[in-house]
């Protein structure tokens, strides 16, 4: 016997706009700031860059890439929200900025080299949070899979973390030498930490004439917390310490609680040494009540 459903309303938790604060602070060492970062909540496009070059020719590659990458996703109408659609956006913006940097260092001989790391993420809401149907066999309810509606890019080490249920987990894989070695097995993570070739990066942008950025989907839950940073954050604190500041964010949060967040953040860094510029982003989607009603034919 089969049990048709007419109408069902549905109370869920969706994920609802992203918020957002971001901070950047030249360290306790360095009298410059190489790093940069923007926003574009309204393109849903989110970026750190750490720049490197002699004299301020880092200050300029990371400046530059921020800005074109903005410009170019803000400019760039996503025709769908389909994954192939979302993922060429993303890798047309890190190329725009690969190229502008890349031009650049060969216009100005003072330039010559630049280059800078690149995370980014780009949020490209679903019509509907979830897709759901009547199973007339079981008259239960199916959720369908919901494609992703966050797309992470990386080239360098400049890193992207996800706080998700108290446990924090690394996103993006370092393009740098010692993590090549690492994941070969030739040194331990610790002796990579130590190392004197940690700061040699295997990938950056505008070094080349284009850019191998790594660029996957994630689907996102309510509650999520993203974190992007320069390395001048993970060179002073542990996962576990940046879990221990991040655990401190209330739920669900809002936009004060994630400066405040930031600063904790660069402080600590500060407070173990702060050899390098720091450069953090936090990005969070709060929970929100989501009803939908189904009908059966």
């Amino acid at each position: 016997m089969y049990c048709f459903l007419r109408a069902l309303s549905l109370l869920t938790l969706s994920v609802s706009h992203p918020i957002y604060a971001m901070l950047s602070h030249p360290g306790r060492v360095r009298h410059g700031n190489e790093d940069a970062c923007a926003a574009s909540p309204e393109s849903g496009a989110f970026v750190v860059c750490d720049g490197m070059g002699g004299a301020a020719a880092g200050e300029v590659a990371s400046q530059l890439a921020v800005e074109t990458f903005i410009a170019a996703v803000s400019s760039a109408e996503p025709v769908s929200v389909s994954a192939k659609s979302s993922q060429a956006r993303l890798n047309a913006a890190v190329q725009a900025a690969n190229h502008a940097v890349f031009q650049k260092s060969r216009q100005d001989p003072k330039l010559a080299g630049m280059g800078t790391t690149l995370v980014a993420l780009l949020h490209v809401p679903a019509a509907t949070a979830a897709t759901s149907a009547v199973d007339p066999e079981s008259a239960g309810i199916t959720i369908r899979p919901t494609p992703p509606t966050l797309w992470l890019a990386n080239v360098g080490d400049s890193r992207c973390y996800l706080y998700r249920n108290r446990e924090l987990a690394q996103l993006t894989e370092d393009h740098s030498l010692v993590e090549e070695q690492v994941r070969a097995g030739q040194i331990t993570a610790d002796e990579a930490a130590r190392s004197p070739m940690r700061n040699l990066i295997t990938r950056a942008v505008g070094s080349q004439s284009s850019a191998d950025a790594d660029i996957r989907g994630l689907r996102v839950r309510p509650g999520d917390l993203y974190l992007l940073a320069s390395d001048g954050l993970n060179r002073e604190l542990t996962d576990a310490e940046i879990a221990t500041i991040l655990a401190d964010v209330p739920s669900p949060a809002t936009e004060p609680d994630l400066a405040a967040a930031c600063g904790t953040l660069i402080a600590a860094a500060n407070q173990h040494g702060g050899r390098d510029n720091i450069t953090v982003l936090l990005l969070a989607f709060p929970a929100g009540p989501d009803r939908r009603k189904l009908h059966s034919s």
